[in-house]
């Protein structure tokens, strides 16, 4: 028997009520390419067409708007069926530590469709630099917490991903000045202890010339051409390219691990991870 995917039907709908692919990847935390092999997965198996071109746009058509009331239906079926089966109802305040540059990039994709489902759990979220979420005075403040450490060290965590630190800047960055422009976040950054580290092992000439801790003044101050930074690859915003330069020397990998450290609200708090690797898994 033919049966459909409920994750292709759940982005379906979520492009139409968005309107457009960007949006929608965006909600979902995925790459544009990712929620139109989708559409076209779904496309495939009912051989038909359900979005028309319009210039740049996509415009669902006759066969699409008729699916998407079916495919609604559909999607809140499951979810129904879902929280009738949660062993409990699942409440509580969560407290979440997150990497700044993450907070940016994949908690958009997580907020609102795990307030959907779990209505009676409040999030509380702060973000911060690893060293500082990890740190033994504050650790305990957190439930749950996701941090970035070194890629020899071990963890008593989880370890989400093994990830590439990649140099980052706009698609027009010039290498023509004999000296590198660094936009960088402040002293006990990973991320500027490494560069730091990797260009004293060369002869390349180096400056600071920003330093901010939150990922959107560093995006605009890279935009502005104040100079290049690097990040965690599954980290990067979509508004900047990862640069590759023979000048630019390799920076290594770094470990994405959570702490899941939640005694009161526990249920809640494995929900939680769940949607956090699960979107991590998908950037």
């Amino acid at each position: 028997m033919k049966q459909l995917s409920l994750d292709n039907l759940r982005t379906f709908v979520t492009v139409i009520d968005l309107g457009g692919y960007a949006k929608a990847g965006e909600y979902l935390g995925r790459s544009q390419p990712a929620i139109s092999l989708q559409i076209k997965r779904l496309e495939s198996q009912l051989n038909k067409r359900l979005f028309s071109k319009a210039g740049q746009r996509h415009e669902v058509n006759h066969d699409g708007l008729s699916l998407y009331h079916q495919a609604k239906a559909m999607l809140a079926i499951n979810d129904d069926i879902f929280r009738q089966f949660e062993p409990a109802s699942i409440r509580g305040r969560l407290r979440l530590g997150i990497p700044s540059e993450f907070a940016t990039t994949l908690l958009p994709s997580i907020v609102g469709e795990f307030s959907k489902l779990y209505p009676d759990v409040s999030l509380e979220v702060t973000s911060a630099l690893s060293k500082s979420l990890l740190n033994e005075n504050q650790r305990q403040d957190f439930d749950l917490i996701m941090a970035l450490l070194p890629h020899n060290q071990t963890i008593d965590g989880e370890l989400l991903l093994d990830d590439d630190l990649v140099w980052v800047g706009n698609r027009n960055q010039n290498f023509a000045n004999n000296t590198l422009s660094l936009v960088l976040a402040p002293d006990g950054c990973m991320y500027r202890s490494r560069v730091i580290q990797a260009l004293k092992q060369q002869t390349t000439q180096w400056r600071i010339t920003y330093t901010n801790a939150d990922l959107a003044g560093i995006t605009a101050a890279i935009n502005q051409g104040l100079g290049i930074t690097a990040l965690a690859r599954s980290s990067v915003p979509k508004e900047l390219n990862i640069i590759r330069h023979e000048i630019l020397p390799d920076l290594g990998k770094i470990r994405i691990a959570l702490f899941n450290q939640a005694q009161r609200y526990w249920q809640a708090s494995e929900k939680l991870a769940e949607f956090i690797k699960s979107r991590l898994g998908e950037m």
